[in-house]
């Protein structure tokens, strides 16, 4: 079983960063942490990496009908989705399959939650995928 949940797009990390952000907002989510895995690092261990960000993304009305299922869930919460760098114009978000925390956890309440995240994430990184033309930039382009 895969833990993620991935798409490739051509767009630079930038942008998908901000992409991603609206299409989680769309879906109910906010974010409610942000590391940045390349300025980390650099810091920490002084290595060079592509830009990488891990958003720690959370549905207020999942995360409280998981935790009202098993308090010790909240180990696995938020939903952390990964944005990073693969070329400067190509950029892969992984978002981790909400099904791990049911098969860490179990149960048909944590089931339904599941399900319903792994439906929103779904829809985030179809989003992804298919933009909505922003006619400012269409115009700013041409």
């Amino acid at each position: 079983m895969s833990y993620t949940m991935s798409t490739t797009v051509k767009m630079p990390f930038p942008a998908t960063v901000t992409a991603v952000r609206d299409a989680l907002a769309e879906q109910g989510f906010g974010v409610l942490t942000e590391i940045d895995l390349q300025a980390t690092l650099k810091t920490k261990l002084d290595v060079d990496i592509a830009p990488q960000v891990i958003l720690g993304a959370c549905r207020p009305p999942l995360a409280y009908a998981a935790l009202l299922a098993d308090p010790a869930v909240g180990a696995l919460l938020p939903c952390n989705v990964v944005v990073r760098s693969i070329s400067e114009s190509t950029t892969t978000v992984d978002a981790l399959d909400p099904d791990v925390m049911v098969t860490l956890a179990g149960g048909d309440t944590l089931r339904e939650v599941a399900t319903e995240a792994k439906q929103r994430l779904a829809a985030v990184l179809d989003a992804l995928q298919h933009p909505l033309a922003d006619p400012q930039t269409t115009s700013r382009e041409q």
